[in-house]
């Protein structure tokens, strides 16, 4: 090996125990692995380019369906409190609007500016889908198969283990500060 080489070779593993220089992917995530519960791809909210689920991979996911105008909007502040909180640890929340409910904005630019200056929304969000019955988007379409449970309103949230394992599902009403919640987050972050 050249000394070239072998420069590269350690700053490929001095980046690799870092988790430096891995954009989505947690560092303990298996290259090219992707859990049978992320291989979707939805349009990004901002700009509505593709964005695969996959890069989430290794990573604690909360996914959320989300509304602008309703009475558990206010979570979206807790949302982002807890992502800020928990990133850096391997903390992911997925948001999809949705206007199953007929409470959400009629564009995907008016969603996205009413969550980043209403918000301070950094977590990635998905542009407006289904969420529920025939219609619902795949994602959601699986966490309800496998849960049991479907979406019965906005703000209906689904927690995914590292490995893509869909541990819980929970209700509007849970906030994203309920202690519950929150314990098994930190159960699965030290995973």
């Amino acid at each position: 090996m050249t000394l070239a080489n072998r420069c590269l070779a350690l700053l490929a593993a001095l980046l690799l125990a870092s988790g430096a220089g891995l954009p989505a992917r947690a560092a303990d995530a298996p290259p090219g692995a992707c859990p049978a519960t992320l291989n979707h791809t939805f349009a990004r909210l901002q700009d509505e380019k593709p964005q695969s689920l996959c890069q989430y991979a290794g990573r604690v996911l909360l996914v959320v369906n989300t509304a602008s105008y309703c009475g558990f909007t206010p979570q979206y502040k807790g949302l982002e409190a807890l992502y800020d909180k928990y990133k850096g640890r391997g903390l992911v929340v997925l948001g999809f609007p949705s206007n199953d409910f007929l409470q959400e904005k009629s564009s995907n630019r008016e969603i996205a500016e009413f969550c980043e200056n209403t918000f301070g929304v950094k977590f990635p969000m998905f542009a407006a889908s289904h969420v529920r019955g025939s219609d619902a988007n795949p994602l959601f379409r699986q966490l309800e198969t496998q849960t049991g449970t479907s979406v019965k309103w906005n703000f209906y949230k689904y927690l995914i283990g590292r490995d893509g394992s869909i541990v819980a599902g929970y209700n509007s009403k849970t906030t994203p500060e309920d202690a519950a919640l929150l314990r098994e987050i930190e159960k699965q972050l030290a995973r």
